[in-house]
């Protein structure tokens, strides 16, 4: 499994236009925020001074979420080449496991969305505080941490499900075109989930990586929006959260930070299960 990762590894960071493709759905957003979108959100009923930091940090949670997802499925194309090169009967014609042939494949997978995650995370940073916000302290960098682990996890597992299905590169660049648009939408980057209707937010909230995108959210937006809001009634502070997703709501209270992970965590575990059973039973 290890050489196998390692493999994957160097075959990705050696083509450097699958790098920079990406890191493209980072500058993405970046150049739509800094164009329309931010202004556009930040002059919806609000106009304090710390308006732009928290709008800020609000669209760079939401990129990392974004991130997660697009980079692994980037990274998941060294699998479809394999199988379109049918070099991945060679790999189980070898006496390696299909369980660690999987591993292999995510395990590369997950320190490439790391790493690329990583750096869409200091050019948030960057950003943020070139337009005059903060930097994130130890403490939220941590936390920060540890939800990319576990989102680009769950990114990972779930697109190691869905690649098995393709053996062809031309299926699997339409698949990352509609996926690729349709993951700003589905974190609510592009519109924020409040003022979607009910039947959308519902389904938003059944998407996995749109809680890892929550949990970002709270990280980010704690120090501007105390900025923001303060001296403002606890019900127009839920509200906000509410209407820009950063609190998901269920019933008439709120989903906890614990069940954002329970579901991130539960999602790793479900489809790298249905990963390794999908490629056990598949033709090569």
């Amino acid at each position: 499994m290890i050489q196998l990762t390692l493999r994957n590894l160097k075959i990705f960071f050696r083509d450097k236009s699958a790098v920079f493709f990406s890191l493209l759905a980072v500058f993405i957003i970046i150049g739509l925020y800094v164009l329309f979108l931010g202004d556009m959100i930040s002059n919806n009923g609000m106009s304090t001074e710390d308006t732009r930091f928290l709008m800020d940090s609000w669209i760079m949670a939401g990129l990392l979420a974004v991130t997660s997802m697009t980079t692994t499925l980037g990274a998941f194309g060294i699998m479809v080449e394999d199988q379109h090169k049918k070099l991945i009967k060679d790999f189980n014609c070898s006496p390696i496991k299909r369980s660690d042939i999987v591993g292999g494949y995510l395990l590369s997978t997950f320190f490439i969305g790391m790493i690329i995650s990583l750096i869409a995370l200091a050019l948030g940073q960057g950003y943020i505080v070139f337009s005059g916000g903060k930097f994130l302290n130890l403490s939220q960098f941590v936390r920060v941490f540890g939800v990319l682990i576990i989102s680009v996890l769950a990114s990972s597992s779930m697109v190691a499900l869905l690649v098995s299905f393709f053996r062809s590169n031309n299926a699997f660049s339409a698949a990352s075109t509609v996926i690729g648009t349709l993951i700003g939408f589905l974190t609510g980057i592009y519109i924020p989930i409040g003022v979607l209707p009910s039947g959308v937010q519902t389904a938003i909230k059944l998407f996995p990586i749109s809680h890892a995108a929550a949990l970002f959210r709270q990280i980010f937006t704690e120090v501007p929006i105390e900025e923001a809001f303060k001296g403002a009634p606890v019900q127009v502070i839920n509200n906000f959260n509410t209407q820009l997703g950063i609190v998901f709501t269920a019933g008439d209270g709120f989903i906890e930070p614990i069940h954002h992970i329970m579901v991130l965590i539960g999602t790793t575990l479900i489809f790298f299960t249905l990963a390794v059973l999908r490629f056990k039973i598949k033709k090569d």
